[in-house]
């Protein structure tokens, strides 16, 4: 009996501490999602922002410019819905979005440019926060400036202390030609200027910014002690009528009614780019040229029979099949340089040059031998109504092989083409001439329609006799157009 109530005690002594532990765990757990909802509350912390960074939208991409927001503040986003046009250094692409949520805040306006990578242009939210209550995260602060970096490292004690300012000798005045030129023509006082340069000399830069702070022209007379007092002047000649000055008209900031000044232009951002690869090109690639005249009578005889057909294509469509073709024949042309050194190419794609209001941009034809002149045809229109739209995807743009600029539509009759890094070759294409030419009797005349080509060829991987057979087979192919069907 004993027994049993030892037992019915402990019993219910352990349903207590049983239900304890469940109450402990149930307050625990209602303690964590009050903690949780507390700390995801708007009124504690804010709402979390999704950030939306400037894309690298091409490999060359250092900075974009935002040209249409097509998101609105407030509008709910799926993931892969276009977010905003933005103008790449090749083209305006569409940037889509990654996740889920509403767009929250714009934070670079349409018409910005020249956002650099990684700068936040807009914050999103999650679906069901309040998108009106999201931080805004600040700006990331600009690089300290060397001299501050440099101050911040060295300790106070080992610091050099700062220099004394300049005293400038009484009495003497030490100018710059320029200086003196630029002070002379605007009549103003050299003394009034704050001498920056070694010993006390005032410089270009001292003059120019002290014409900035003059309100206008002045006829201060300059004084100096009898010990240095100058030699008189004779008065000037003026020049007789129809010559030049001695002095060029100078250029002075802030005052455009001043002879000789300038308006800058801003430069978008498909120009930097188009100016650093040229700059690029020429400045690491050892150019080489070569020159040839085709015979464009078969290809025109070919035109006109295929337009009774209305089939419709250019001479620049033979040109790039030609190309292609010839390039399939020699592929030791087919390669391009990087930092390994030669690297071949197992595709021909043929980019073609296309002038856009913006600049010049080289869509591309790809697998180019293995299409027939109508689908080449076909594809070079559409690409550069792209090109002129601002419209092409990157791979449109990306990864040729060979190019081609076809200057001939404009009446030019030959010129010499830069060539587009890394690919090793460019064929610049003039406009067909008529000209009289004797026949292998040597007795009778015909009419040629001879158009100039030159190669532009890179020197470390094709050499003047791998151009010279590529310029021959080339020649061949485009006399003789029903070859390039059988290539």
């Amino acid at each position: 009996m004993a027994a049993s109530l030892r037992l019915g005690r402990q019993g219910i002594v352990f349903g207590l501490k049983l239900s304890n532990i469940n109450n402990y765990l149930w307050i625990t757990q209602s303690l964590q999602e009050h903690a949780r909802h507390f700390f995801q509350s708007p009124w504690a912390f804010g709402v979390a922002p999704l950030n939306v960074q400037m894309p690298a939208l091409s490999p060359t991409m250092e900075e974009g410019s935002i040209v249409k927001w097509l998101k609105k503040e407030g509008e709910a986003v799926a993931a892969g819905d276009a977010l905003c046009e933005i103008e790449t250094d090749k083209a305006v692409v569409t940037m889509e979005s990654n996740d889920d949520g509403i767009m929250a805040k714009i934070l670079i306006e349409e018409g910005s440019r020249n956002v650099r990578l990684g700068t936040l242009i807009a914050v999103m939210v999650e679906e069901g926060q309040d998108w009106t209550q999201v931080e805004i995260p600040p700006p990331s602060a600009p690089p300290p400036a060397i001299h501050e970096t440099i101050a911040s490292v060295v300790p106070p004690a080992f610091s050099s202390p700062p220099s004394p300012p300049k005293i400038v000798p009484a009495g003497l005045l030490r100018l710059s030609p320029a200086a003196r030129r630029i002070l002379d023509t605007h009549g103003i006082d050299p003394k009034l200027a704050t001498p920056s340069g070694p010993r006390g000399l005032i410089t270009k830069e001292d003059a120019l910014n002290l014409l900035k702070m003059s309100p206008g022209p002045k006829t201060t007379v300059m004084t100096a002690p009898p010990c240095l007092s100058p030699a008189p002047i004779p008065a000037a000649i003026p020049p007789p009528p129809g010559n030049r000055p001695n002095i060029p008209p100078l250029s002075v900031p802030g005052k455009p009614d001043t002879p000789g000044t300038f308006t800058e232009l801003p430069a978008s951002n498909v120009r930097r780019v188009i100016a650093q690869r040229l700059t690029q090109s020429k400045t690491t690639i050892p150019h080489a040229y070569a020159s040839v005249d085709c015979d464009m009578a078969a290809v025109m005889n070919l035109r006109k029979d295929l337009a009774k057909d209305l089939i419709k294509v250019s001479v620049n469509d033979f040109i790039i099949k030609a190309a292609a073709v010839t390039l399939k024949e020699l592929p030791d042309v087919n390669v391009t340089w990087s930092d390994d050194g030669p690297q071949a190419l197992d595709s021909i794609h043929i980019s073609i040059a296309v002038a856009t209001d913006k600049g010049l941009i080289t869509p591309i034809i790809r697998d180019a031998a293995n299409k027939g002149v109508q689908e080449i045809s076909t594809n070079a229109k559409a690409l550069a109504q792209k090109a002129r739209d601002g419209k092409l995807l990157p791979e449109e743009y990306q990864g040729g092989s060979f190019s081609i600029s076809n200057l001939g539509m404009f009446g030019i009759s030959g010129f010499s083409a830069v060539i587009n890094p890394p690919q090793a070759c460019i064929l610049a294409i003039g406009t067909p001439r008529a000209e009289l030419s004797l026949r292998d009797d040597n007795q009778t005349l015909r009419t040629q329609h001879l158009m100039t080509v030159t190669l532009s060829s890179d020197g470390r991987l094709v050499d003047d006799e791998l151009a010279s057979r590529f310029l021959e087979r080339f020649r061949a192919n485009l006399e003789k157009p029903q070859r390039m069907a059988l290539a």
